[in-house]
């Protein structure tokens, strides 16, 4: 049975109808490979190939040539960490990053660690936002990268981004930005903000699964990860592999439409989360996890005391939502991000995340809060 109320866009998005329309003639009439130099096929892909990477690059604000594609943003983070640890080497091993990141970030670094790489997990306070004066103090000379997510997938926090910037760039380090969570949602701009690496998903934007893409800036400060895909030298020698061009379109088009669309959105959608939130909490002993102010606009966490999350989820099945974080869903146990913010293991387990989109309708969350309460009351009778 298919949810009729899908409340679970940061896990992921359907594929917007222009975006589709986009890529359609790029599977079959415009079936090219964008590597191909000497005939019109090869020609007609490397533009829209071209096409998109200026689609990507406007969104963030950064030059065309700093956006390198990839297959998502576990990818481009894999490529980002372990990049950097290998060609920085003879200047450090030491990596700062955060205990709430996306696993993407955090097993990567555990891996590194195996390899003889210092890895500093700082801590957050119960908003979920870091101490910028630990920050500044965990970096010393062998400080090669800092890694810390624009926005919590679980619970929308924010970081002061450009702060911790400054702070980084202070210190002559690299700083890497997990921003899939929030690329479309929140205006962000890598100059701006202070940004040297960040990874984009497309799937999170309206886009289609398996395609990203990584930023990497060309000067000031220059940033060089080792390849970690070899074979042909592609993309300036960053990511080899012939190039998925109907993907790419994909994530383009869905950049145009983020840039076009993104403030009516976050608008509108911030309407809905608050209702959402003011709705489920009359059933009382419910709890907003994260900040209430620095977070997302679409993006809730909701701890309610004397349940379970897993069998508040299994009496509602006609809507979609999830607990915690959509990644680690299939593990009983509680959040890492909940639990690196002080929230009780009792709590924890009581968690759900609803995260809004595009597609939904006032109408979807008088429903959806309507059948939650009915469950938390008969869960707790």
């Amino acid at each position: 049975m298919n949810p009729s109320i899908y409340l679970d866009y940061n896990s992921t998005t359907p594929v917007d109808p222009k975006v589709m329309e986009a890529m359609l003639p790029y599977f079959i009439e415009h079936f090219g490979n964008a590597s191909s130099k000497t005939h019109s096929y090869g020609w007609i892909a490397e533009e829209a190939v071209k096409k998109a990477r200026q689609q990507v690059a406007s969104l963030i604000n950064c030059e065309e040539q700093e956006i390198i594609f990839t297959s998502g943003a576990t990818e481009s983070l894999n490529l980002a960490i372990k990049g950097v640890f290998e060609n920085y080497s003879t200047k450090g091993n030491h990596i700062i990053t955060v205990a709430t990141e996306h696993k993407a970030v955090l097993d990567t670094c555990k891996k590194l660690e195996k390899k003889g790489a210092s890895i500093t997990y700082l801590p957050v306070n119960h908003e979920g936002l870091i101490d910028l004066d630990q920050l500044r103090k965990a970096i010393t000379s062998k400080t090669i990268l800092v890694s810390v997510m624009y926005a919590n997938n679980e619970t929308g926090t924010i970081q002061p981004i450009k702060q911790i910037a400054d702070i980084i760039h202070e210190k002559e380090s690299i700083f890497l930005c997990d921003a899939t969570q929030a690329v479309g949602k929140i205006p962000v701009d890598v100059n701006e903000d202070g940004i040297d690496a960040l990874c984009i998903s497309s799937h999170k934007i309206y886009g289609p699964k398996g395609t990203g893409a990584l930023f990497i800036r060309r000067k000031d400060p220059r940033v060089m990860p080792a390849s970690q895909i070899d074979g042909g030298g592609h993309q300036r020698g960053f990511r080899s592999g012939t190039l998925n061009v109907p993907g790419i379109v994909g994530l383009g088009a869905a950049c145009e439409l983020a840039k076009k669309n993104g403030w009516d959105y976050a608008a509108n959608t911030s309407l809905l989360r608050t209702r959402i939130e003011q709705l489920i909490e009359q059933v009382g002993d419910v709890h907003i996890n994260g900040s209430i102010r620095n977070r997302l606009p679409n993006t809730s966490s909701i701890s309610i005391k004397g349940i379970r999350a897993e069998k508040l989820i299994s009496k509602i099945p006609e809507i979609a939502l999830s607990m915690g974080s959509a990644c680690t869903s299939a593990v009983m146990e509680p959040s890492h991000v909940l639990k690196a913010m002080g929230i009780s293991e009792k709590m924890a387990y009581g968690s759900i995340r609803i995260s809004l989109g595009n597609q939904t309708t006032e109408q979807q969350v008088d429903d959806a809060a309507a059948k939650i309460k009915k469950a938390i009351v008969e869960l707790r009778a």
